[in-house]
């Protein structure tokens, strides 16, 4: 992979890890939500990550012939992550004996979002340092490339 290629891929990653991190803040957001516009409690949602590869065959790879080119297309290169979906957790909400609350059933339970704060923190962490990672990476590879403009000077 050329350093072109770096930059692609962790780009992809950085918004992947972009939007990740925007569903467990919503999810932090709701965690107290009892009702929602379509009714009943907050339902918690996550990601689904999916790689993506590119399409074309680097130009050394080509010049291989008939032999190998066919194994190098159906590998296929490295391209990245994508969101392939957001998924709508389909855990129970939790019930919480509140006669007063307005959102209280006939027994005097509230039924609140099955969401963990310790768990979505935690994921919350791993987006940040995924992010971090990526950038990073995104800053060597613009190192190596400054330095080889510097030597073809």
């Amino acid at each position: 992979m050329n350093l072109f290629g770096v930059l692609d891929v962790a780009g992809s990653a950085l918004g992947a890890e972009r939007l990740r991190a925007e569903v467990v803040a919503s999810n932090m957001a709701n965690l107290e939500t009892t009702r929602t516009a379509e009714g009943g409690p907050y339902h918690r949602h996550f990601t689904v990550f999916r790689a993506q590869a590119t399409p074309h065959i680097p130009l050394q790879l080509a010049s291989f012939g008939p032999g190998f080119g066919p194994a190098f297309r159906l590998a296929g290169q490295p391209g990245g992550v994508r969101i392939d979906r957001v998924v709508t957790d389909t855990a129970p909400p939790f019930l919480r004996y509140q006669p007063g609350h307005p959102d209280a059933d006939a027994k005097g339970y509230v039924a609140y979002p099955s969401i963990n704060p310790v768990e979505e923190m935690t994921d919350l962490m791993g987006a940040v340092r995924a992010y971090e990672m990526n950038a990073s990476s995104v800053q060597a590879a613009k190192q190596m490339i400054q330095q080889s403009i510097d030597i073809l000077k």
